[in-house]
């Protein structure tokens, strides 16, 4: 599948491995919750970067300690209807300071993109390379919120306190 990452597409090195798989020598891999907990020693010592895969129904507290080491978290989304992964996104980068490269994978549609932006995510796998572009205009759809979140705009209510103070 393509990868958007910052708005663009982009070349994916990451290698995914099943959990029976043998790991690929000096590659970065991204691996599920149940083989990061079964091997967490042995992927720390390969001394390359490594990413886990949370499943829909996994908790972003699994990883709570462990953020710092990874440099990818990778979050499924089934169903266009399951928006667990959102709330996860969310937790890992605003309650436990996850700042490593956020991926979206599974059922990504550029109607959600932009609050999978807003949510924490940096990068998206997508099912056509074609709507990268809608995905990057996606971005630029919005300019003033309500709801506040870890992306760095200003909330609208923030907005109008500011502007009443400076008047």
């Amino acid at each position: 599948m393509p990868l958007i990452r910052n708005g663009v597409i982009a070349d994916d090195d990451w290698i995914v491995a099943a959990d029976d798989a043998a790991l690929p020598d000096g590659q970065p891999v991204i691996v599920s919750l149940a083989r990061w907990r079964a091997e967490r020693a042995d992927l720390l010592g390969r001394n390359t970067p490594l990413g886990v895969r949370l499943e829909s129904n996994e908790s972003a507290a699994a990883l709570a300690d462990d953020v710092g080491r990874l440099a990818l978290i990778a979050i499924a989304f089934p169903t266009f209807r399951d928006g667990r992964g959102f709330s996860t996104a969310r937790l890992l980068r605003e309650r436990y300071g996850f700042s490593g490269e956020l991926r979206a994978v599974g059922n990504v549609f550029r109607d959600q993109f932009l609050f999978m932006h807003r949510c924490g995510f940096d990068a998206y796998e997508v099912a056509d390379a074609a709507e990268a572009e809608a995905f990057a205009a996606a971005l630029a759809s919005f300019s003033v919120f309500y709801q506040s979140t870890g992306d760095g705009r200003t909330s609208a209510a923030t907005l109008r306190r500011l502007r009443r103070a400076a008047e």
